[in-house]
């Protein structure tokens, strides 16, 4: 599913405008990645957090140039749904 799947599903359930649904849509997104950069998780009762982890300092390998380097501390954005969220997801999903 697209955004432009989320936005037509939200204004076809809700009756608002696809236009205002667009932009609300944008916004939280917008919201949700400002808290992340600024280091503040967000939580969403039900349905799962957004969330940031922190990436230890690690060896790797060049394997083409034989070459040893080291990947420093880093933060990355990560979700986890909420148990309720992952076990209808985990019991209704059709293979």
């Amino acid at each position: 599913m697209t955004k432009a799947d989320i936005v037509n599903e939200v204004s076809k359930t809700t009756g608002i405008e696809k236009i205002t649904v667009q932009r609300a849509v944008e916004a939280f997104m917008e919201t949700v990645k400002g808290s992340l950069v600024k280091g503040k998780n967000v939580y969403l009762r039900g349905f799962g957090s957004f969330v940031v982890k922190k990436r230890a300092t690690k060896t790797a390998r060049n394997i083409s140039k034989n070459v040893t380097i080291t990947i420093p501390e880093h933060f990355i954005p990560a979700f986890k749904p909420s148990k309720t969220f992952a076990l209808k997801v985990k019991t209704n999903v059709k293979k």
